[in-house]
């Protein structure tokens, strides 16, 4: 389906990559479990949280190490899946697997703290999308994907940017919830609008802007950060891309670009909703609570 029976299991599911999830995954368990009682302040962790965790992990995984990563260097739209589910989809769930006591004990010893100010919610929030816009230039999309080291690097950092944008918004710390109500819900929107221009760029454009996705040589270069072996050899046997490309090169990139914008507007949108009926509940406490007092008054 889709090629990838002509990839190894190797290729296809990365197995020193799904080790480093399981170990993390496993550690995360041994600490929030049994071990949770050697911490100052620590306290059972519900399953829910854990299993929060455990798919954020898997999210991961399945994005970065799994058949989604190979087919992101085949297909552009698969890229953007993959980028959704790294960025937008799994640091909320692995954020929310983690408890405030633990959060607590992770800011009491970050050794960054000098650079705290990265997660005001306007800086965290010009920081992902303006790296997010950025990667996907052309010329600096095919650089990166060309070029293994920085690859890593960028996503790192593109990942721990991600995480400062959704801290705003899941951070089960009231210390550090300073933004609520419609300020919240101005901050989602803040986010939906900033990704716009970069999905635009892409899906309007009238030509294929990635020559990681239409050159053929380009592509076999960019294919061995998730094959091994001489990926030239995929030049023979496949002539390119193309070979497995379910749609036109130029479509397929409409499409990635699509698929990353709906998929972020399902997720702030279902965020937006939460935050609005979180605020209304409490406005209409608030107001009961101040009735209430006028009549004892």
């Amino acid at each position: 389906m889709l090629g990838l029976e002509y990839f190894s299991f190797r290729d296809l599911w990365s197995p020193l990559f799904l080790a480093v999830v399981l170990l993390i995954t496993a550690g995360y368990l041994l600490l929030m479990g049994p071990l949770n009682e050697r911490f100052k302040n620590g306290s059972p962790v519900s399953a829910g949280r854990k299993i929060a965790f455990a798919a954020g992990m898997l999210v991961i995984y399945l994005a970065q190490g799994g058949p989604v990563s190979l087919l992101g260097h085949i297909m552009f739209s698969f890229h953007m899946l993959s980028m959704a589910l790294t960025y937008l989809v799994a640091p909320p769930l692995l954020m929310l697997g983690i408890p405030d006591w633990a959060w607590r004990g992770i800011l009491k010893y970050n050794p960054l703290r000098r650079l705290s100010f990265l997660a005001h919610p306007i800086v965290a929030a010009v920081l992902f999308n303006g790296l997010f816009s950025f990667y996907h230039i052309p010329a600096v999309h095919d650089y990166v994907m060309l070029h293994f080291g920085v690859h890593r690097l960028y996503y790192l950092v593109l990942f721990a940017s991600s995480v400062l944008m959704w801290w705003t918004l899941v951070n089960p710390l009231p210390e550090y919830s300073e933004t609520k109500g419609l300020r919240k819900m101005a901050y989602i929107a803040i986010n939906m609008v900033l990704l716009t221009p970069a999905c635009g760029l892409i899906i309007f454009s009238s030509t294929s802007l990635y020559a990681t996705y239409n050159d053929p040589a380009v592509w076999a270069k960019a294919m061995g950060y998730c094959v091994s072996g001489d990926t030239s050899a995929l030049l023979q046997v496949f002539g390119g891309p193309g070979y497995f490309a379910y749609m036109d090169t130029h479509v397929d990139q409409q499409v990635g670009g699509i698929v990353m914008k709906f998929i972020q507007e399902i997720i702030f949108a279902s965020m937006l909703a939460m935050v609005f009926r979180n605020w209304y509940k409490q406005d209409n406490k608030d107001d009961e609570v101040y009735g209430n007092e006028l009549k004892n008054a």
